[in-house]
């Protein structure tokens, strides 16, 4: 583990967050929240000082509803008990099956990111995470992606209705954050950046940098859309180049974040070619804006990822880490316990470290902009679309 001082951590975890399960055959398997959870012990994370798990409960209609219509969450009860598809509500789709049970195990994901909510606005911890929320495209009235509630918007809705004033979320998901965005689109108050795949080779078709906000919050959706192969390198560039002058202009009351962890090269979902080594980079660069510019308070959820053993549980163990305030020395090696565990779980070979072996550098934007790289371009496009709602100038 390394050398910095420990932050106070609430992790909320139930082991029914793992009933969130479409199906043997469906992409998003609940084994890789199992895993992450699995090796954050056998490294230590969930015993550091200042680490402690959260008690969940479901969330209630009364909750759902602040980001959900009544009738949507009627019908993820029915669809539930029958086990019947619901077109007009997108439930029982390929992307979204039926399954036994199913508003139970999504309100309770919604619950457990209601309460890290709750843990962090009431100053129990500065950070808190539910690494199995982050359903960040569930729409006001349907299913979408692979999500059924969204429980990052319903975290955000909640502390909303507690007053608060200013609240920033980011998502690093590989797909646009979309329901989340749409959640807020005319609301000042919260301002949402999301960096992801460009809409033209990735679901949801969605995030282009000129979607920019409703009348009332010009500016306030902010949308990064870089092109498919995009590495560590270009990624961080952009991140760099967008994030941090936002944030310090918004000064948040907190950051909400969200680390789906697809935009790995081995991601068989999608296109752009990060490692865990430079995943691991922005959550140490979120860490270091939500004590720069939000009081340290920090809300983190999981999201994507699909690269069920060799991604999901290190870049998530690496978040758990971070957020508590004791990173994971990438050299580390995976504990022989957990390897075990991986092949008893899935019959699979599990990685030996906590890292790809990548260095991650890159030139920052402000030295230079280059109209022929396709990222430059990306950056350009979102920092010309709202950096000057901001008065933020967004030439070089």
């Amino acid at each position: 583990m390394g050398g910095r001082t420990s932050c106070s951590l609430r992790v909320a975890w139930d082991d029914g967050l793992t009933a969130y399960d479409f199906g043997a055959q469906h992409p998003l398997a609940p084994v890789r929240v199992e895993l992450t959870m699995a090796l954050s012990r056998d490294l230590g994370v969930l015993d550091a000082p200042g680490v402690g798990l959260l008690d969940v409960e479901p969330a209630s209609d009364e909750l759902l509803s602040l980001v959900h219509d009544p009738a949507y969450i009627e019908a993820v009860k029915r669809a539930g008990r029958t086990l019947e598809p619901d077109e007009a509500h997108m439930l029982g789709t390929s992307d979204n099956p039926v399954f036994k049970d199913m508003h139970d195990a999504a309100a309770l994901i919604s619950g457990a990111s209601v309460a890290a909510a709750r843990a962090v606005w009431s100053g129990e911890a500065a950070h808190a995470a539910n690494i199995a929320g982050g359903l960040h495209h569930a729409m006001r009235g349907n299913a979408w992606g692979f999500c059924v509630y969204n429980d990052p918007a319903l975290a955000i809705a909640w502390l909303l209705e507690q007053g608060a004033k200013r609240v920033a979320y980011v998502d690093v998901d590989v797909h646009h954050g979309d329901g989340v965005q749409n959640a807020f689109y005319d609301d000042p108050r919260v301002l949402t950046i999301s960096l992801h795949e460009s809409p033209v080779t990735l679901f949801p078709g969605t995030g282009q940098a000129s979607e920019t906000g409703g009348p009332n919050a010009e500016g306030y959706a902010v949308n990064v859309a870089l092109p498919a192969g995009t590495g560590d390198t270009g990624w961080h560039r952009a991140f760099e180049a967008v994030v941090p002058p936002l944030l310090h202009e918004f000064q948040p009351e907190i950051l909400v974040t969200q680390q789906g962890c697809d935009t790995h090269s081995l991601d068989p979902l999608a296109n752009l070619t990060l490692s865990v080594d430079g995943q691991r980079r922005a959550y140490a660069e979120l860490h270091r804006l939500a004590q720069k510019t939000a009081g340290g308070r920090w809300l983190l959820f999981g999201g994507g990822g699909y690269g069920l053993v060799q991604v999901v549980p290190r870049a998530w163990t690496h978040l758990l880490g971070e957020a508590a305030g004791f990173p994971i020395d990438p050299e580390t090696e995976t504990p022989q316990s957990w390897r075990d565990f991986v092949r008893q779980r899935t019959g699979e070979l599990a990685p030996l470290y906590m890292t790809d072996g990548r260095e991650v550098s890159f030139e920052p934007f402000e030295h230079g902009y280059d109209p022929g790289d396709p990222v430059d371009r990306a950056i350009h496009a979102t920092r010309t679309a709202v950096f000057p709602s901001h008065g933020i100038d967004p030439t070089l």
